[in-house]
């Protein structure tokens, strides 16, 4: 018997197959790569090198940017961080299902390990990096099972600190969120990239960007549940709203900028190929 994890999974994987193998074969090396632990030599720093690779002491005795060379390894951990909160769910969880198990079936072709963190304010799942479709199947079927029906307000700043406490070997970390909740994130996120290769995806419902105009309706507080009416139809009404929306947007993109990542963005009715080749050409790492 197919269970609905299993018909998800070969649905994507026949989405996958049929659209997207053509545009990433023979780039394993190149694509999805590990991140080497062993040193080998040093070379002086050029304008596309990480940062984070450069070796400080030898770049204060030379007074001259070196970075370190690692030898790179063939396989590759990669961890899904993945926020289950009230505001993540409908549209937003579907998307982020569909993009997460994509990744991780992706990932695990090459015979790379893949783990996941499924975290909600008040519980969370932390399922260990294995290789092979056994475990693409489990974690589809955890990010299936209907989250807790929380009330409180996403503590992202804690799934972060979590995910660090836990990857312990430097890996390539896929954090996806609608980045909606406590303030106060962006250092642990920080502290995450400081370590690991960090690709952030934020979901995004369309409707939380631009009111849609339908008269008078009710509007919920995904975290908290608080209701009320208005009217849409109300130009003052949107110019309010459309005037926060673009605070919030320039506010969060400073706290990512502070935090060292750029973060894709991903609304409820993406195209998923288009999705994923834009973060595979997106990052060095991948």
């Amino acid at each position: 018997m197919v269970t609905p994890p299993d018909r998800l999974l070969r649905r994507l994987e026949w989405r996958l197959g049929r659209r997207l193998d053509g545009r990433l074969q023979g780039a394993y090396r190149t694509v999805w790569r590990g991140a080497g632990i062993d040193f080998t030599d040093l070379r002086g720093y050029l304008p596309e090198d990480d940062v984070r690779h450069i070796d400080w002491n030898v770049t204060a005795r030379l007074d001259e940017p070196f970075v370190r060379l690692y030898t790179e390894d063939r396989e590759m951990t990669a961890w899904l961080v993945v926020d289950r909160s009230a505001s993540m769910r409908a549209g937003k969880t579907r998307a982020a299902t569909e993009l997460a198990v994509s990744i991780a079936r992706i990932v695990s072709r090459g015979g790379n390990k893949i783990g996941a963190i499924l975290y909600d304010t008040t519980e969370h799942r932390l399922i260990p990096p294995r290789s092979g479709r056994d475990q693409v199947l489990r974690i589809t079927k955890d990010l299936m099972r209907e989250p807790a029906r929380s009330k409180t307000v996403t503590d992202l700043a804690g799934m972060l600190r979590l995910a660090a406490a836990s990857i312990r070997q430097r890996s390539l970390v896929v954090v996806m969120s609608d980045f909606i909740g406590d303030p106060g994130w962006e250092k642990p996120l920080g502290m995450l990239t400081h370590r690991h290769e960090v690709v952030v995806v934020r979901i995004v419902d369309p409707a939380e960007l631009e009111l849609p105009d339908l008269g008078l309706i009710v509007v919920e507080d995904a975290e908290t549940g608080e209701q009320l009416l208005v009217d849409s139809s109300d130009p003052l009404l949107r110019d309010r709203l459309a005037a926060q929306v673009s605070a919030r947007e320039t506010e969060l993109a400073a706290a990512m900028r502070r935090a060292g990542v750029d973060a894709h963005h991903v609304t409820t009715d993406h195209d998923l190929v288009a999705t994923l080749l834009r973060l595979v050409r997106g990052r060095r790492a991948w």
